[in-house]
């Protein structure tokens, strides 16, 4: 919102810089703290922090992962239809 001088407020602008980051990004994070059920900030920092100790190797790791999110619907496993003789 702005106020009474027409500035923006800080909380709405690092809000907004945010949707455009969760827009933009794979959603890799995201997935991954839902699955363990902790905090997307958690992982990113451990993400952050894994990349500078083994030189940016987390980085193929990661983009693997992106492209498994993208595609997953093509490496679910086929459900079988039954036939009378399986009932």
């Amino acid at each position: 919102m702005l106020d009474r001088k027409g500035n923006i407020e800080m909380k709405q602008v690092g809000e907004y810089l945010l949707s455009i980051h969760e827009k933009q990004a794979f959603g890799v994070f995201t997935w991954i703290s839902s699955k363990l059920n902790i905090r997307s900030s958690s992982v990113r920092i451990a993400f952050i922090y894994l990349s500078f100790i083994t030189f940016g190797s987390p980085i193929f790791l990661y983009l693997i992962a992106a492209f498994v999110l993208k595609h997953k619907e093509y490496f679910k496993p086929v459900k079988k239809t039954r036939t009378i003789w399986e009932l």
